[in-house]
């Protein structure tokens, strides 16, 4: 397997993680339940496999945000957090220029740039947590506090609850 930015982070960072690769379905919109399914195809639990939400806020500043797959991302909870008083998703379209990920392959770790990160806080609630590994079909397996640490992220509630 070819290592992925994300990978070689993790590996400066001596943080051990492991991979998981399934088999993409090409189906990638947030509200088809892309996470979902990739946790059914994996056979993991869907509150530990973590979606990457890459957005703007109104100051034009980009923000990232982890959220687990049982969950929508409160967009509330999601402003109070950073400060913003709006924030939107950023098309899929531009995703590959901003992070150098596509939608459905896009990883909180190894994008372009870093960018200011939050994790819900339902992350810290399980010994390992999924997430892109920056291509799609490949997860990367970590204990929620090394990707804390690896992203420079901040713990918060983002959750929208039913």
């Amino acid at each position: 397997m070819k290592k992925t930015n994300a990978m070689r982070i993790l590996d400066g960072l001596k943080i051990p993680y492991e991979t998981l690769s399934y088999d993409d379905d090409g189906e990638h919109e947030l509200s088809r339940g892309a996470a979902e399914r990739t946790a059914a195809t994996l056979g993991i639990d869907a509150g530990a496999v973590f979606k990457t939400i890459v957005m703007r806020t109104d100051k034009k500043e980009t923000v990232v945000f982890c959220q687990d797959a049982r969950h929508e991302i409160n967009l509330k909870k999601a402003r109070a957090a950073c400060g913003a008083k709006e924030v939107s998703p950023v098309k899929s379209d531009e995703l590959p220029a901003l992070t150098g990920y596509v939608r459905g392959g896009c990883s909180p770790l190894g994008m372009k740039r870093k960018f200011r990160t939050f994790i819900d806080q339902r992350a810290l609630d399980h010994e390992k947590i999924f997430v892109s590994a920056g291509t799609r079909g490949e997860q990367i397996a970590l204990a929620p506090a090394d990707l804390v640490r690896a992203t420079s992220a901040h713990v918060a509630d983002l959750a929208l609850e039913p």
